[in-house]
């Protein structure tokens, strides 16, 4: 399996909508992080989609390399 693009080594926060989904960038490529722009087409990625059960901030992975999808769990650190 390839590795995603570290887009940033740090969350991305996103202020986001109850009921609404985003498709967050996988392979870190997307000119419009954290979110899928296409860019992944041709390769192994694929978006993510991000339920929103709340309005408020979400903490979106800047690494590409959590554990926990599409919200950051500190792996940034490691790397």
């Amino acid at each position: 399996m390839s590795q995603p693009v570290i887009a940033q080594k740090s969350p991305i926060l996103v202020p986001v909508e109850a009921g609404k989904t985003y498709y967050w960038c996988s392979c870190g490529k997307s000119a419009s992080q954290p979110f899928c722009d296409g860019a992944h087409k041709g390769s192994e990625f694929a978006p993510v989609p991000y339920k929103a059960e709340k309005d408020g901030t979400v903490a979106f992975c800047g690494c590409k390399h959590s554990k926990n999808g599409a919200l950051c769990d500190g792996a940034h650190k490691a790397l």
